[in-house]
C-alpha cells in the first residue's frame, strides 16, 4: 500500500484531502500538518512513498521545502496548487503528479494511478527533487514577485508575499503589509483593476470593486446575510475584509470550500 504524508498550510484543506484519500481506499495517510517546519522533522522519520504538497505556503512555500528535504528524503510529489491550465504542462513530469484546488475526485483517482505507476517497478528514472524544483520554479516565475511603492523621492520596493491586501481609499491604491506598524499601508501607482490584471491570479483574488487580497493570508471565511461573506486575515490586526455577493463563488472555489 501507498503511504502518504500531506502538508498544507491550511488545516482545512489537510483535513478534506485525508477524508477523500480515504474514501478511494488508496493511500494509508502515516502523516500530516500545516506546518512545514514540523514536516521537515517528521518525514525522514517516517517512511513515505508520496508527498501531497501545497505550493502556496506563506512561511514556506513548496519549491523551499523541497529543497530543505534532507538528503535520502525522496518521496514522489503530488503537487496541490491553484495554477491556472497553462501553467500545468510544468508539472507533468515522472516524478510528480498534480491536484489543482478545490481538489475534485476524480482528480484525485488519475493522481494516484500516476503515482503508482511511478512507483512501480519498472520505473523510468526519476528526476531528482533539486532538479525539478528548479525548473519549476523557472517555468512559474511569470508575474513580478515586488511592486514600487514611491513617497516623494523615495522608492521603496515592497515583496508581494507580505501584501496581504490592496485596497482602494479616497481615489488613492493602498498595499497593506503583514507586520507592519499600526495604520500603516503603502502607496501603489496601479488602481485595483490594473493590479488584478498584473499579479499572480494564483495568489491574488478581487473580493470586491475596491480590494485585492492574498490568499495566502486568509485565516476564516463567514458567511453574512445577503450572500455575502466575510475574510479575516492572518495579520496582527486580524483585518476583516467583506466580500462582494458577485465574488463569493470564486473565491469559495478558490479556497477549496
Amino acid at each position: 500500500m501507498i503511504r502518504a504524508y500531506l502538508l498544507d498550510d491550511e488545516p482545512l484543506a489537510v483535513r478534506r484531502l485525508e477524508r477523500m484519500l480515504a474514501e478511494t481506499g488508496g493511500p494509508a495517510v502515516v502523516g500530516a500538518s500545516s506546518d512545514p517546519e514540523a514536516a521537515l522533522a517528521e518525514l525522514p522519520e517516517r517512511a513515505v512513498d508520496v508527498l501531497f504538497l501545497d505550493i502556496q505556503m506563506p512561511e514556506l512555500d513548496g519549491f523551499a521545502f523541497l529543497a530543505r528535504l534532507p538528503a535520502g528524503c525522496d518521496p514522489l510529489v503530488a503537487f496541490v496548487t491553484a495554477f491556472s491550465e497553462h501553467a500545468l504542462r510544468a508539472f507533468e513530469v515522472n516524478s510528480a503528479a498534480y491536484l489543482v484546488k478545490p481538489v475534485a475526485a476524480d482528480a484525485l483517482e488519475r493522481a494516484l494511478r500516476k503515482v503508482e505507476r511511478a512507483k512501480a517497478p519498472p520505473a523510468a528514472p526519476r528526476e531528482p527533487l533539486a532538479d525539478l524544483v528548479t525548473r519549476l520554479q523557472r517555468e512559474l516565475s511569470g508575474y513580478p514577485t515586488r511592486i514600487a511603492s514611491k513617497f516623494g523621492d523615495r522608492v521603496e520596493f515592497i515583496d508581494l508575499s507580505r501584501v496581504t491586501h490592496f485596497y482602494a481609499e479616497d481615489k488613492v491604491t493602498l498595499a497593506a503589509v503583514a507586520a507592519a506598524a499600526a495604520g500603516k499601508a503603502y502607496v501603489v501607482d496601479a488602481t485595483i483593476a490594473d493590479l488584478e490584471a498584473r499579479l499572480d491570479p494564483r495568489r491574488f483574488i478581487r473580493v470586491h470593486r475596491s480590494t485585492l487580497v492574498n490568499l495566502d493570508f486568509v485565516q476564516e471565511m463567514f458567511t453574512l446575510f445577503a450572500g455575502k461573506a466575510l475574510l479575516r486575515l492572518k495579520d496582527p490586526a486580524r483585518t476583516e475584509i467583506t466580500v462582494a455577493r458577485e465574488r463569493v463563488k470564486e473565491l469559495r472555489e478558490r479556497l477549496g470550500i
